[in-house]
């Protein structure tokens, strides 16, 4: 284990976790569990900067994503879960940086942006969810997270959390925390079932890691695939079909997938076929999974053990983080 570097990721509980979150992050952490020092936190104080006025909700799922992780392979004997608003340290050095940044910074960040766009914000942003991007460099910072597994749209918040602690170091003297990098995953943003956006819990055209059978088979027959191709006998488009993105990235045999491919380009090839065979793959996928989560479930107050002990771990390694922090910032009055 690389002690030298240490992983820090996590997930907003807004919902459970989906597949674009299975391919994007969680095979990652289940790996990276081997080699490194990892933590995984539960962001449930981000999740509140839009979801303020339904707090029931965020905490709610946070048992649900805490059962996806343990369900998926995340081992707690490897790798460290916690949850946000137990830390408070991680409140106290957001409040602290967000003296290093400006409020004109924070309006470019491109990620911060397209979000605040998503989610029709205008004048009428919350401060909360203006500075998250602080908050997120204080996650990182508590536990001096030095690689950070993320999706090319995070890359602007890791390249502000690189801003702020050398800001921090410069302006105080001392090399408090180290810059981190980023671990970009080998899959790219997957997209929805219908196609015109990624998956996401607030979009409702996501695949869940707890989604049953029948669920599963429903959301597969929607799934967007090629308007133009009416007949059986129709030659088809795999461009911008759902159902071969999907079998791009979870089926295996890839020479199925290519004779498949060949097959619906020249026509013979019905769209009701060819998503029974993704519903196969992706049920193959998720029913270990489901069946581990199911099991976990039974006894939810062992499961928030795991999350609590973590926990403690962490205000540990946070405390001593801010006993550094208050030297440098000349706040240690004892």
């Amino acid at each position: 284990m690389k002690f030298e570097d240490i992983i820090l990721t996590g997930d907003r509980p807004t919902g459970p976790l989906h597949l674009g979150h299975y391919v994007g992050s969680l095979l990652n952490r289940v790996t990276l569990q081997d080699q490194y020092k990892q933590y995984i936190m539960i962001a449930d104080l981000q999740a509140l900067t839009d979801n303020a006025d339904n707090p029931q909700k965020v905490r709610d799922n946070v048992m649900e994503v805490l059962l996806d992780y343990l369900s998926v392979g995340i081992d707690p004997k490897k790798t460290t879960i916690f949850v946000q608003s137990m830390i408070p340290e991680i409140a106290e050095l957001t409040v602290l940086y967000l003296n290093l940044v400006t409020v004109n910074r924070l309006q470019r960040n491109p990620t911060v942006k397209a979000e605040m766009q998503s989610k029709s914000y205008g004048e009428t942003v919350p401060a909360g969810f203006l500075m998250y991007p602080v908050s997120q460099a204080a996650d990182i910072t508590i536990v001096k997270g030095t690689i950070i597994p993320v999706g090319e749209d995070q890359l602007p918040m890791i390249e502000q959390t690189n801003e702020i602690v050398r800001s921090f170091n410069r302006i105080y003297g001392k090399e408090v925390f180290p810059e981190a990098k980023a671990l970009v995953s080998k899959v790219g943003r997957l997209a929805g079932l219908d196609g015109k956006a990624k998956m996401s819990k607030s979009l409702g055209n996501a695949i869940y890691l707890s989604d049953d059978a029948d669920t599963l088979k429903k959301k597969v027959m929607s799934m967007y695939t090629d308007p133009g191709h009416l007949r059986v006998e129709d030659p088809g488009q795999i461009e911008g079909n759902m159902v071969f993105e999907y079998l791009d990235v979870f089926d295996t045999n890839k020479e199925k997938v290519a004779e498949l491919k060949h097959q619906y380009r020249q026509g013979g090839l019905g769209d009701v076929k060819l998503k029974m065979y993704l519903f196969q793959v992706l049920n193959d996928l998720l029913t270990p999974i489901r069946l581990k989560r199911a099991e976990l479930a039974k006894n939810k107050d062992a499961v928030m053990q795991i999350l609590l002990e973590g926990t403690q771990q962490v205000r540990l390694v946070a405390q001593k983080t801010m006993d550094e922090v208050r030297k440098a910032m000349h706040l240690n009055y004892e």
